[in-house]
């Protein structure tokens, strides 16, 4: 694409993007869009294919600040804090963004390209691979990213549904809590997990070893690495 090409798509994703946080989906309308940008109805067309092909863009561009906030946070050094950072930033984004979110998460199959939440998703999946690395999952990390991502989206979705003036500060943070309660264990004062009798210390490690197993690729053969990955996910209590 020309320049002139790039700053008119760009002029009117900007456009699009005014009209959906002022006014929700509805107010994003051909003819709304092609004023507030300076261009005629088919120029949208030809850049985007159609109005929902515009509000992909719209909801893609609208992700990719949050997406980077989230890559250029500084770690913590418990991997735990750093999920619970992840979630309120997440809902936070959520109720800035409405009207993207719903876009975004609402109804997954009115998406023309579902990449708008990929990096989202890959963010958390890095999140949970810490937690497991450090011991702290006693659930396998696809099931607890699964968990995860479910809770947050639809603790998000219920807020922006709810009045701003009728929404339970508590619901965020108790959803939360509640999902970390499922999917982790606690350390001891030597960082060891614990805090869940017998099957659930044996899970985190199980959970831990899977996490780390790829970074010793020499040491088992493949059918090996295979059976041992069976093992640990039995161990792991993982229905994936």
């Amino acid at each position: 694409m020309t320049k002139q090409t790039i700053d008119v798509r760009e002029r009117i994703i900007r456009a699009a993007a005014e009209l959906l946080a002022r006014g929700g989906r509805q107010a994003v309308s051909t003819r709304a869009v092609s004023a507030a940008a300076g261009v005629q109805a088919p120029t949208i067309y030809r850049q985007f294919g159609d109005m929902q092909g515009l509000l992909d863009a719209v909801a893609r561009e609208t992700l990719a600040g949050y997406v980077r906030q989230m890559a250029t946070q500084e770690r913590a050094d418990a991997p735990i804090e750093d999920l619970r950072r992840g979630w309120n930033l997440h809902v936070a984004f959520g109720l800035a963004n409405p009207a993207a979110y719903a876009l975004i998460y609402g109804d997954p199959t009115t998406m023309a390209d579902a990449s708008a939440a990929r990096d989202d998703l890959a963010i958390l999946h890095g999140l949970v691979v810490r937690a497991a690395e450090a011991g702290r999952l006693q659930v396998s990390v696809p099931h607890a990213v699964r968990l995860l991502a479910a809770a947050g989206i639809g603790v998000t979705l219920s807020l922006i549904a709810t009045p701003p003036e009728a929404r339970d500060p508590r619901l965020s943070a108790a959803m939360r809590e509640a999902v970390f309660a499922a999917i982790t264990i606690a350390p001891t004062s030597d960082g060891a997990p614990d805090g869940a009798p017998g099957l659930g210390r044996v899970a985190a490690r199980a959970v831990a070893l899977r996490a780390v197993l790829a970074e010793a690729p020499g040491v088992l053969s493949l059918a090996e690495r295979h059976l041992l990955g069976e093992w640990l996910d039995r161990l792991a209590g993982a229905d994936d």
